[in-house]
């Protein structure tokens, strides 16, 4: 389905759940945020008919989020009845990893495709302080045990701190080097928590000059559906990719709208427009009005983020968003 820019939108990310089990500093305050009552979040009957219904007027790619969705108690089985929707061609999971050592083989049995792990920092002390209180060692052992089930492309989010993670850089290579990994350097983005961090935010040049990828032989394409824009230095294994939310965004090519865990419909990360589907889902809405309403949401996707001139404050932070 086209938006009223002519944006062919079919890509819906759907937050199952706004709890996380870790505390990361750009995402959520140290005393972690109040999680929204259990009745008021989307059951998984409610997301399934959703995102059948979305199939008919064109969605085809899904990915799951957080909070962290594989705390969610039943998602192997609502993975399992997601992929046998005819017309759902991409089934994808963004996840911190601490759960895959165990996770990974059922959820690809289950008909996940593929799977997106934050990792930020290679230093244990680092990781556990910016997650407070997460395991590195867990992440790389969910990493390649999901390499392993056959979840693939593995991708590698890595959010780009300039007084904490900047120097680390360099190594992120070495793994896209030796291993058939996707990492991604991301622009962080002045949302929630990180509103008042604008300091701390590294322009994707930038991060190239510190890679010194412009000295490389480099193959350019695309990876995937997402935003990200992918080089593939000679005799490497993996990719390295860019995300640049603020210095050169995408808006004119995204293709994507959000579902909250409290089922509210976001045309735009960064716009606190939202569009009330749960209201809609549990006072007897047919399928045709269900349909109206993500059509409309489509329609209603601005033009643009306004990222750049100003931070979003909003009452909701990046866990409770879906990223």
């Amino acid at each position: 389905m086209e938006d009223q820019f002519q944006r062919q939108i079919e890509y819906l990310r759907i937050s199952v759940t706004d709890r996380c089990n870790l505390r990361c500093q750009y995402c959520m305050p140290a005393a972690g945020v109040e999680w929204i009552p259990h009745e008021q979040i989307l059951s998984f009957e409610e997301i399934h008919r959703l995102i059948r219904i979305s199939t008919q007027i064109g969605f085809k790619r899904f990915r799951l989020t957080g909070g962290e969705p594989l705390v969610r108690k039943g998602i192997i089985d609502f993975i399992s009845r997601v992929s046998q929707i005819p017309g759902v061609e991409d089934l994808m999971l963004t996840t911190n990893g601490m759960f895959l050592p165990e996770m990974a083989y059922a959820l690809k049995a289950a008909g996940l495709n593929r799977v997106n792990i934050s990792l930020d920092t290679f230093n244990p002390e680092r990781f556990r302080e910016l997650t407070r209180g997460g395991d590195v060692n867990k992440v790389f052992q969910g990493i390649f045990r999901s390499l392993e089930a056959g979840l693939k492309p593995v991708k590698i989010n890595v959010v780009v701190v300039r007084d904490f993670n900047l120097h680390e850089l360099p190594k992120f290579l070495e793994l896209a080097q030796d291993h058939p990994l996707h990492v991604r350097f991301i622009e962080l983005m002045p949302i929630g928590i990180s509103s008042d961090r604008r300091g701390e935010f590294v322009p994707i040049d930038e991060m190239k000059e510190i890679l010194g990828l412009q000295g490389l032989e480099l193959e350019r394409g695309q990876i995937g559906s997402g935003p990200a824009e992918y080089v593939t230095p000679a005799g490497y294994n993996g990719s390295i990719g860019f995300i640049s939310a603020l210095s050169r965004h995408f808006c004119n090519t995204c293709n994507r709208i959000r579902l909250t865990a409290d089922g509210k419909l976001r045309p735009c990360l960064h716009s606190p427009k939202e569009f009330d589907l749960r209201e809609a889902l549990r006072n007897g809405s047919s399928d045709e009005e269900l349909r109206k309403l993500l059509m409309q949401a489509v329609w209603n996707k601005p033009v643009e983020h306004h990222m750049n001139e100003e931070a979003w404050q909003g009452s909701r932070v990046m866990s409770q968003i879906g990223g």
